[in-house]
């Protein structure tokens, strides 16, 4: 199967079952997207499949012919998406394990809109779970780079 990674042209000849998980970290290398509950209820494995938001633990690789896959390696080739800036000013991580999920999670509502209300950054971000419970920043953070975006 053929799909692209972060803008690169990729295959893939293994298991169709695999999660994109797997493929990611332990075939490409991108370990920016991390495992954690594997069964897609924590988003620490949040990627972009075709521009939405999808969980890289419970996605097998069968769906993903054809379609383009972004990592939180491929987000911005320098760290300055709008979302990763506003992180960075808002000071949002505590632990930081979570965060490639909750930013990509958050570039994909951004990116489907533009001016979120709060009531929509709340639905957007349900299912990315922060233990350290960083949520106050991230709300600011998300306000701040939907402006900018």
């Amino acid at each position: 199967m053929k799909l692209k990674v972060n803008q690169q042209d990729r295959s893939y000849e293994g298991d169709p079952q695999m999660p994109l998980m797997w493929y990611l970290r332990d075939e490409l290398g991108l370990t920016g997207t991390k495992f954690g509950c594997g069964t897609g209820l924590c988003g620490a494995c949040t990627v972009h499949v075709d521009g939405k938001a999808a969980r890289a633990c419970v996605t097998p690789m069968a769906d993903l012919s054809g379609k383009s896959v972004t990592t939180i390696e491929g987000l911005s080739a320098d760290g300055n998406h709008p979302v990763q800036k506003a992180w960075r000013s808002a000071n949002v991580p505590q632990c930081g394990y979570c965060q490639p999920g909750q930013i990509m999670n958050a570039a994909a509502l951004i990116a489907a809109n533009k001016n979120p209300s709060d009531a929509q950054i709340l639905e957007g971000m349900q299912g990315n779970i922060c233990r350290c419970g960083c949520y106050q920043r991230i709300f600011a953070a998300i306000k701040t780079a939907a402006k900018e975006a």
